[in-house]
């Protein structure tokens, strides 16, 4: 797509891989373009699966630097509030993160190396993280005076305990794979994340992509709401998959003892 992003398609999975190698993947204007552009063209494609990988010696180490010195002497609250992207809901640097949150299909993100700020915000825009075992994690704004405000704040609470957000948002300081899997922002370890997740998202392909799209939105759904609404909602969404074609596929494969066959 851009020299900062590009995007491959192959057996129905999406491959978002992040290019500025030279840089660490840090997020500059280009890159933040770059990987909403991916985000939003592989909302709208036929891909079943989408995964998430750096390319170089690291995931993302961040914002670049020279960006924040961009921003220096504008008018923050009108840089920040606008809610331009995400149908009125986010400002540019949230949805970074955020178009992979919304993203329909299950979202991979391959880390290794740094995922540092920013890059971590986007990390967590996906719904499974596989990380590399010497890949290392910082919420790392307040290393330079400011809170995570691309998405993190949405997405953090729903994967680990109060006093752990607390400690990674106050101290800035990176952790251990190890430690980031233990405190619940790394689903697994692996030696190759990205041929993990790869072969992970081979393994989805064969599931119902409809069920897929629908088990996706149910989940954050079931996350925004409470109990009574989330019956319901479950409820009505199953009603919608029984007796498809793909869910009497699914079937039909299952008693068959061979892969489903789906369209598109």
């Amino acid at each position: 797509m851009s020299d900062r992003v590009s995007v491959t398609y192959d057996n129905h999975i999406a491959h978002v891989r992040l290019t500025r190698a030279d840089k660490m993947n840090a997020v500059d204007q280009a890159m933040i373009d770059a990987i909403i552009a991916a985000g939003l063209e592989v909302a709208e494609s036929k891909a079943r699966v989408c995964v998430i990988s750096g390319e170089g010696k690291g995931f993302c180490a961040g914002i670049d630097v020279g960006g924040l010195g961009a921003m220096i002497g504008k008018d923050s609250n009108e840089l920040l509030m606008p809610r331009t992207h995400g149908e009125g809901t986010t400002n540019q640097w949230q949805e970074v993160a955020m178009v992979w949150a919304r993203c329909p299909m299950p979202v991979i993100a391959a880390v290794h190396g740094v995922c540092f700020g920013a890059g971590m915000q986007l990390a967590l825009g996906a719904d499974i993280r596989i990380a590399a075992r010497d890949a290392r994690f910082a919420v790392m704004e307040m290393k330079w005076g400011i809170v995570p405000d691309m998405g993190g704040m949405v997405l953090l609470p729903r994967l680990v305990r109060s006093d752990v957000l607390r400690k990674l948002t106050y101290t800035a300081d990176p952790i251990s794979a190890e430690k980031a899997e233990a405190w619940g922002l790394v689903t697994e370890l692996a030696d190759d994340p990205v041929a993990a997740a790869m072969e992970l998202a081979e393994a989805l392909t064969l599931k119902s992509p409809s069920a897929l799209r629908a088990a996706k939105a149910l989940i954050g759904y079931a996350e925004m709401h409470g109990a009574d609404e989330v019956l319901l909602e479950e409820s009505r969404v199953q009603a919608e998959l029984i007796g498809t074609a793909e869910q009497m596929e699914v079937v039909a494969a299952q008693i068959q003892k061979r892969a489903p066959v789906f369209e598109g």
